[in-house]
């Protein structure tokens, strides 16, 4: 007979030891780290590598941000994040109260029409927010909902001079 306590204990300091948490339901975990941790028949870990990226294999664009008071800051962009993420880890005062759950308009953007083009269309869920959003144009999008591709090469991405944001006034974003 299995001892389910001692194994629970076994697990967790393992776990812990790997930075790996657990959740409080069966048989789940949420990862901390890169690897993927696996349990084998043993009741050992098994790690792999396969979606472990490779920094030095990321590409990369220039993007400009112009903030709400005209000035431009120019960004290092990775292909495949999206917009607000961008925001964030480059201190740009884009807000984002929703943490990306597309419940707000707080990362409302304006982008080129040329590259507003380039875009898959919006989901009807990020046009309803849309419609909350403050100075609303033809080529708005919500800023989470926008992936980095090679096309954003040079292009320009502007703020609105206000957001709404029913939760708080004044918030200043911060990155993770």
């Amino acid at each position: 007979m299995i001892n389910h306590s001692n194994r629970i204990c076994r697990t967790f300091l393992r776990s812990f030891s790997l930075g790996v948490k657990l959740s409080p339901y069966k048989n789940t975990f949420n990862y901390t780290k890169s690897f993927i941790p696996a349990f084998s028949l043993k009741n050992s870990f098994a790690f792999s590598s396969a979606n472990k990226e490779n920094p030095d294999d990321a590409e990369y664009v220039n993007l400009i941000f112009i903030n709400k008071d005209k000035t431009e800051v120019q960004v290092k962009a990775k292909v495949g994040d999206n917009l607000l993420e961008i925001a964030h880890q480059n201190d740009i005062d884009l807000e984002g109260a929703c943490d990306q759950s597309l419940a707000c308009s707080t990362c409302h953007v304006i982008l080129d029409s040329d590259l507003y083009d380039e875009l898959p269309i919006a989901k009807p869920e990020e046009e309803d927010m849309l419609d909350l959003a403050y100075g609303l144009t033809e080529t708005s999008r919500l800023g989470c909902q926008v992936k980095v591709t090679k096309d954003f090469e040079g292009k320009k991405v502007t703020l609105p001079r206000a957001t709404r944001n029913m939760y708080v006034d004044g918030h200043k974003p911060k990155h993770h």
